[in-house]
């Protein structure tokens, strides 16, 4: 096989991007699940859904927002799906999944926009998060969150 200058040229960025995919196909099948189970998340918040939130949950859920309060698993599904205020955008960006053994950690930029319902007063939130996920029997369920104001 003959290799020309310009097909030689072209090895280097066919080289990259194959290793850009690697990272993608190695991940494990628990990453793969709690990835799956944090987007089901982000939706769930989206669409103030009672029922996927307590399915994603662990009972002993320990939910810190940036304002420094603290939610049992009850309060936070019951703030959550209240209906007080709604997500106009939620957006969790560039997350990081580490599994150790039956513990996820999950780190992202939180980036969202609601509105409160009963004034239509919009807020935007910019957050570090970070999620920590069990395996519960053959399910990954949220364990504890908490965030940071960025």
């Amino acid at each position: 096989m003959n290799i020309d200058r310009r097909r030689l040229a072209a090895l280097p960025a066919l080289a990259v991007g194959l290793l850009s995919v690697v990272p993608a196909l190695a991940a494990s099948a628990d990453e793969e699940a709690v990835a799956k189970n944090v987007e089901a998340f982000r939706a769930a918040q989206v669409a103030a859904d009672a029922k996927a939130l307590d399915a994603l949950c662990a009972p002993e859920l320990s939910y810190s927002h940036s304002d420094a309060r603290i939610e049992d698993k009850t309060t936070f599904i019951a703030n959550a799906t209240n209906g007080k205020s709604k997500f106009l955008s939620l957006a969790y960006e560039d997350p990081k999944i580490r599994v150790v053994g039956d513990a996820a950690i999950v780190r992202f930029h939180w980036v969202g926009e609601s509105e409160a319902v009963p004034d239509g007063k919009k807020s935007s939130t910019n957050l570090h998060i970070l999620m920590n996920w069990q395996k519960q029997g053959a399910d990954w369920k949220l364990l504890s969150r908490a965030s940071t104001k960025l």
